[in-house]
This record gives structure tokens, sequence and C-alpha cells, in this order.
């Protein structure tokens, strides 16, 4: 049994490990090791909790206000200490958080193989996203596997420079477990969403990247309040960000208005059902563009640029940035337009069939020498079913 050491820190990495670790434990080649730095805390803990992982260390590295230059340290120091004590055969690493690039660097500086789950994302612009557009390109270089999740990752990839026979296309995990997550027939955690009218559309709203944190989150809020009070048929549920940068940016526009709900972050099964409750998801996450076209909902992206094409591409999303007359126009365009919805809710969904981690355990197998090589996600599988596979 080979030990494989799997490292994640956030939410976002959380959701995207969570299918490949029963997997993992399921193979007659691999023993999982699951280490968590706790760079997120509390929505970290939900989304294990609601995959029945249990990490066998945690290094609980989160405090407040730290800057990203002490999350590094700590986290370098902990985890170098750590690979000492466990000494796996090989890292995983998914994404591109601080977590990532930390649990690549620890591990090549140890000379222990790194796999790198969703590789090959980018922007070209080192500052958007911040810090995560530089965090993937280092780990991309620590890495020995790369998992892409979509064949333009893979493209990425090799036009810089990365060997072919490292790169192997999985689609995307996110899908592997959306799929799990929302069509769990659970009521609502959170009791206010029990609330929501059958009969009246929603639109569900996050915010939270760093680059927006000088004027563009409190952009966006000026734009959903302006929304809220043109279309008082529609409801606007903003699950706020624990930072507090976030919640007074957004608070004083939104806080009074009945028919915007704001809430605490949502446990990760209320979030996968509020998606594909949702008639538009307006969103600066990476993770949501991939799963909200594989419920049928359009995304519109509060960013300049997006490391997520394929979706821009095919249809299913569109980049507003953080302008509040872009936001409004496009936002009411799509709630009054049952054409305009329609035509974006029933685009391609290009990021997976669900069966990315076990293209990813199948890549390992072969990395070891235990298997043939992995049979690559093309997005066919999806393509010739017209739109989502489910």
């Amino acid at each position: 049994m080979r030990r494989i050491m799997i490292v994640y820190g956030t939410r976002p990495e959380a959701i995207k490990i969570a299918p490949l670790v029963p997997r993992l434990a399921e193979s007659p080649h691999f023993e999982p090791v699951v280490a968590v730095t706790g760079q997120h805390r509390e929505l970290l803990d939900q989304v294990n909790d609601v995959f029945g992982i249990r990490p066998d260390f945690d290094l609980d590295l989160l405090t407040r206000g730290q800057t990203l230059a002490e999350i590094t340290s700590r986290a370098t120091r902990d985890l170098d200490e750590l690979l000492e004590r466990v000494k796996p055969e090989a890292v995983v690493v998914q994404g591109d958080t601080t977590t990532t690039l930390v649990g690549a660097l620890t591990a090549f500086y140890r000379q222990i193989p790194v796999v790198h789950l969703e590789a090959g994302l980018r922007t070209h612009d080192p500052l958007s996203p911040f810090p995560e557009e530089i965090n993937r390109r280092l780990t991309t270089q620590l890495t020995d596997l790369h998992l892409a999740p979509t064949p333009e990752s893979r493209d990425n990839l090799l036009n810089e420079s990365v060997s072919p026979e490292s790169v192997v296309v999985t689609g995307n995990t996110v899908i592997d477990a959306l799929l799990t997550a929302s069509r769990t027939e659970l009521p609502f955690a959170e009791p206010r969403l029990a609330g929501l009218s059958d009969d009246r559309q929603v639109l569900v709203v996050t915010a939270h990247r760093r680059e927006s944190w000088d004027g563009g989150i409190e952009a966006i809020a000026r734009a959903l309040a302006e929304v809220a009070d043109r279309q008082p048929d529609l409801d606007i549920v903003f699950p706020i960000h624990p930072n507090p940068v976030v919640r007074d940016a957004v608070l004083p526009y939104l806080a009074e208005r009945s028919n915007v709900l704001v809430t605490e972050p949502l446990a990760y099964g209320d979030f996968a059902r509020l998606l594909r409750r949702a008639h538009l998801v307006l969103t600066d996450s990476g993770g949501i563009q991939e799963e909200a076209p594989s419920l049928g909902t359009p995304v519109l992206v509060t960013r300049d640029n997006t490391e997520r094409p394929e979706a821009i591409q095919a249809g299913t999303a569109a980049l507003v940035g953080t302008d509040e007359a872009r936001i409004v126009q496009t936002v009411l365009t799509l709630v009054r337009s049952p054409r305009e919805h329609r035509r974006m809710a029933t685009a391609i969904n290009p990021y997976g069939d669900g069966r990315a981690a076990d293209r990813a355990v199948a890549a390992l197998d072969h990395r070891f020498g235990l298997g043939p090589p992995a049979e690559p996600f093309t997005g066919q599988e999806v393509r010739q079913k017209g739109a989502s596979p489910w």
C-alpha cells in the first residue's frame, strides 16, 4: 500500500478533494492520509462533515488578520515537520491556494512526488486573481503528475513546456461532488431558505475576491440594491463571506431590503441545493463557475477575466466585472427575458461527467506502474448529450 498524503486547507479545496479521498481508500494500491492546514476553519469543517472525511492531521493555522506571508511561513514549517513524520510516497494538492503552493513546495524540498489536482488553469494575468494565479503557476513547476480538468487546461500546460506524459485530463472533481450533494433530499439547515417561494425567481450571489476589496465588492452590493428595488418579485440570497472586509462593503446596502436574504456561509449541502433552486448566479468564485452550469443555472462572473474560459465560450457563463450598470442590466435581462435565460441555461457544460475522481486514481495507478494509462476526459462525454449529463 502506497501512502498518499492529501493536503488542503480551504472550503473550495475540500469540495474538490472530497470525491478523491474515498476512491483512494477503496483502491487496493493506496492508503490516503488527509492533512488539513485550517487556512479556512468553519467553512472547511462544514465540507468535511458533509462528505464524512475525518482528517488524520489538522495543523489549525487560522488566526485572525494573518497576512499571506504569515500563512505561508507557518504552513511551510508545520507541513515540513509532518512530511518528515508521515513519509508519504506522493503528496496531492488541489487548485491554487496558499496551502496548495506550500504543500507542493514542502513536498518538493523532501523530493516527494507532487500530484496537482485541477492543474493548468490560467488567466495569464499575474495579479488576477491574486494571489491564486501565481500560486498555480509556481505549483506547476513543482508538480510531477498534472491532473488537468479540461483539454484547454492541458493545452495551457503543454504551452508552458510541461511534458505531455505527465498530464492527464480528468474532468473536474467539483462535478463529482456536486452530483452527490445536490441530489440529497434533505431540508435546508438554514431555516430561512425553506421560506423561499417556488413562485419567485432566486438570484444567488457570492463575493470574496481579494482583488475586489478596493471598491469592487461595494460596487456589486450597490448594483444588487438597485436590482432588488427594480425587481421586487426577485429573491436575492447572499451567503456572505466571514471576512470583515466583505461584510463592511456589503451589509450597509443590503441588510434592510425585504427581498434580500443575507445569510452566514452555508453548509455545502445547503449551497448545492440552493444552486439547483437558483434561476441565476452572480459570483466571483471559480468553483461556482463550474458547478452552476452542471445544474443548468446561468452564471454571471464579477471579474474582468477568468481562468475558466470554457463556460464563457460555451455560453453558459458571462463576464460582467464589477461595473454597477453592467451588472444591473445583465441581471435584469436574464430575469425578465425567458429566451435569454434559456439560451444560457441550456448551453453545454464543459467541466465534467462525474467520473473525475476515478480518472485521477487511474492516473496515480499508472504513475506508480500499477495500471494502464487513464482514459482522458475529452468533453465529448457531455457534448454528445447536448447539455449537462444529469
